[in-house]
């Protein structure tokens, strides 16, 4: 017996839109078109937490601010997205989860999994550190399973956010109508904690797992703590895995472990 295919009431509507590189003046020159290139890129890759957000949009559009609160979302980002492209993404009801995808003309760019319930568990909470005055270098020595980064802060700034709101392409009236932060600027903003701790050169994220776990509202302060988790190659990129829990005003909001390249392979120049 074959694999099911989807009922049509099992479909979501897809929801459309221009992908934007918001990054392309960011110190992480992998969203620059033409350092992207020496890694075997058409161009500079449009941000995974932005593509993130794209993700967000159909689970929020279901279930509101309730999944804000009490969900979870995985994200696996495959293909990069690209400034400029029309993406759609997508989604199918599977039990009481969405199953999600962003794809650029039939081929999916990131998969998700959107649940209305958190899964990653208890997990202690990273203890604070401060950011390092001077940032070591990227290595499987400074980025040791186990290794305390510096804590990332911040006050979440509701005027500033329409901004982000807008570059991220959400539609939905949720964020901007009861003032609180979109899970696509959380994510970034834990993204932020490798580059904060630590010299990179191009870098890529390619997955997280986040239990969303509260709302971030307008003048609270928020903190993104970490700890690694993993250090690993595989085919010759140095890969980094941290679990880093984001706090509002000292309340848990989500919990995150989040995988990236922090050492892509290069693209061997051919021979003249």
């Amino acid at each position: 017996m074959g694999p099911m295919t989807p009922t049509e009431d099992a479909r979501l509507d897809d929801h459309t839109i221009v992908a934007f590189n918001t990054a392309t003046a960011s110190t992480n020159k992998i969203h620059d078109d033409d350092v992207a290139r020496t890694y075997g890129f058409r161009g500079g890759l449009v941000p995974g937490v932005d593509v993130y957000a794209y993700l967000t949009h159909l689970p929020a559009r279901e279930w509101g601010r309730s999944w804000l609160e009490h969900g979870s979302m995985t994200a696996r980002f495959s293909t990069p997205v690209y400034d400029g492209r029309p993406v759609t993404v997508s989604g199918i009801r599977s039990g009481d989860d969405l199953e999600l995808s962003v794809s650029d003309e039939g081929v999916a760019c990131a998969t998700g999994r959107a649940s209305r319930s958190a899964r990653l568990g208890e997990l202690p909470v990273p203890r604070a550190a401060p950011l390092p005055v001077e940032r070591p270098p990227a290595s499987p020595a400074t980025l040791q399973p186990g290794t305390v980064l510096g804590a990332v802060t911040d006050t979440f700034d509701v005027a500033t956010h329409r901004g982000y709101l807008a570059d991220a392409r959400e539609s939905l009236p949720l964020y901007a109508k009861d003032g609180i932060a979109h899970p696509g600027w959380l994510l970034r903003f834990a993204n932020a904690a490798l580059a904060l701790n630590v010299e990179l050169g191009p870098w890529i994220h390619v997955s997280s797992e986040v239990d969303l776990l509260g709302v971030v509202a307008g003048g609270q302060h928020v903190e993104a703590r970490s700890v690694v988790l993993d250090e690993f190659e595989r085919k010759g990129h140095r890969f980094v895995t941290l679990d880093v829990a984001v706090l509002a005003n000292e309340r848990l909001v989500q919990r995150i472990t989040h995988t990236a390249i922090y050492a892509p392979r290069m693209v061997e120049s051919p021979s003249a």
